[in-house]
């Protein structure tokens, strides 16, 4: 390789308990890019708190280059996170984040880290994305953010993936920019790597993928239930905005789900409760009204049945842990 200052260099803020999985994709996915080049486009370092070692959330120790840091012009800093995000949002880290976007720098976030970044005021208004299980709780706790379901987002100097192997994809993106469009599908090709996504491809599997039923009237009524979590509808409604009669929309549930329309309603409602609970500090009786539960006594006995606790023994143990 000749001589060339990189075209930038990525600074991995790692913060305790983060994710490998996408920080390895993110590295992988740039080093694939210099094996392109004739020289080093891309250069990176691992920066964290104390700058000497953290720990990812699958107990593996990992050297850091660095604490805390001023930036370089042309640094990006990627902020990588995992299990107890907001346990891991410390002050010096705001501090930090806020003190170089002052600077201009380009800042994007890994996982749950999109939660950091939002903290620190850095996404209002932007488009940004978080792994699917955070969602309900980021959206309850930053209105203010454009939040998309999707396994990435660029928008200006901020860029966010969700998590798992999506920033091989946000990657790819920044390559063919960066480089070309051929730089990208090579890249792509030596990691076996043969469907990348764009900022517009949804996170999840399909409706009729993840309940392994190609049924379009099921999917589209669980698509409803889905966006109606706050203020559910009635199973009649449902059956009728699909032209079906309330006794073939039980049928059809009973069919393929084993259970009726109002029994999977409420284990969608009460799931979303539970993430609710376990990652934001909502009271019980907020989380019960964002759940579409206007009794408290209700919410509690629905939850004990399906969880075998109560809310607030849910929220106590979660907070035992932190």
């Amino acid at each position: 390789m000749t001589d060339h200052a990189p075209l930038k260099r990525f600074i991995f803020l790692l913060l305790g308990e983060f994710s490998q999985l996408p920080f390895s994709c993110a590295v992988e996915t740039l080093r694939h890019a210099n094996r392109f080049s004739d020289y080093v486009v891309y250069d990176w370092a691992l920066a964290g708190i104390g700058g000497e070692f953290v720990t990812a959330s699958n107990s593996i120790e990992i050297k850091l280059d660095f604490g805390l840091e001023d930036t370089k012009r042309n640094d990006v800093i990627i902020v990588c996170g995992g299990l107890n995000i907001r346990k891991h949002t410390t002050q010096p880290i705001l501090n930090w984040l806020r003190k170089e976007a002052r600077k201009g720098t380009q800042i994007g976030s890994i996982c749950t880290a999109t939660y950091v970044l939002a903290k620190a005021g850095l996404l209002d208004g932007k488009r940004s994305t978080i792994h699917w299980e955070n969602l309900d709780s980021f959206e309850e706790e930053f209105p203010e953010v454009d939040l998309q379901k999707t396994v990435f987002t660029m928008d200006g100097n901020r860029f966010t993936a969700a998590g798992g192997v999506s920033p091989i994809d946000l990657m790819l993106s920044i390559i063919s920019k960066d480089m070309s469009q051929d730089a990208a599908n090579w890249v792509a090709d030596q990691m076996i790597y043969n469907s990348a996504r764009t900022e517009k491809d949804g996170q999840r599997l399909s409706i009729p993928t993840r309940i392994g039923v190609r049924h379009p009237k099921l999917a589209n009524v669980i698509k409803m239930m889905e966006e109606n979590i706050e203020e559910p509808i009635s199973p009649s409604l449902l059956a009728q905005e699909v032209g079906m009669s309330t006794r073939q929309l039980e049928r059809l549930f009973r069919r393929y789900l084993d259970r009726s329309p109002k029994r999977y309603y409420m284990e969608l409602r009460l799931q979303k409760a539970r993430n609710l609970l376990m990652q934001t500090d909502m009271s019980v009786i907020n989380v019960a009204l964002a759940c579409g539960f206007t009794s408290p006594s209700h919410f509690s006995k629905c939850y004990r049945s399906q969880y075998d606790t109560t809310p607030y023994r849910e929220r106590g143990s979660q907070a035992g842990e932190k």
